[in-house]
């Protein structure tokens, strides 16, 4: 099995860098980009799910999550959080 960081150098190439957020390789779902430059995107959901399996209960996960990850600023590489449309259906006849 391929570690994340193999897999997103596969996917940007050499000469670009992402910002990885430690710990949540399973909540990884893409690369994006913003203004040219790739940023690493992540299921906020399973963000909270990854801390919930660490023995915190979801409103503490939430908590942490919001304060410690998602708020904190490490740059223009830092990585996005998405929370992923589920139960919507989109209308595209407006």
């Amino acid at each position: 099995m391929k570690r994340l960081s193999d897999i997103v150098e596969d996917m940007i190439g050499d000469d670009e860098q992402v910002l990885l957020a430690d710990g949540f390789e399973s909540a990884f779902v893409g690369i994006g980009r913003q203004f040219g430059n790739p940023i690493s995107i992540y299921d906020r959901s399973k963000c909270i799910e990854v801390l919930q399996g660490q023995g915190m209960s979801f409103e503490e996960a939430d908590e942490y999550f919001s304060f410690n990850v998602e708020g904190a600023w490490v740059g223009e590489q830092t990585p996005i959080f998405m929370d992923k449309l589920t139960d919507w259906e989109v209308d595209d006849k407006q």
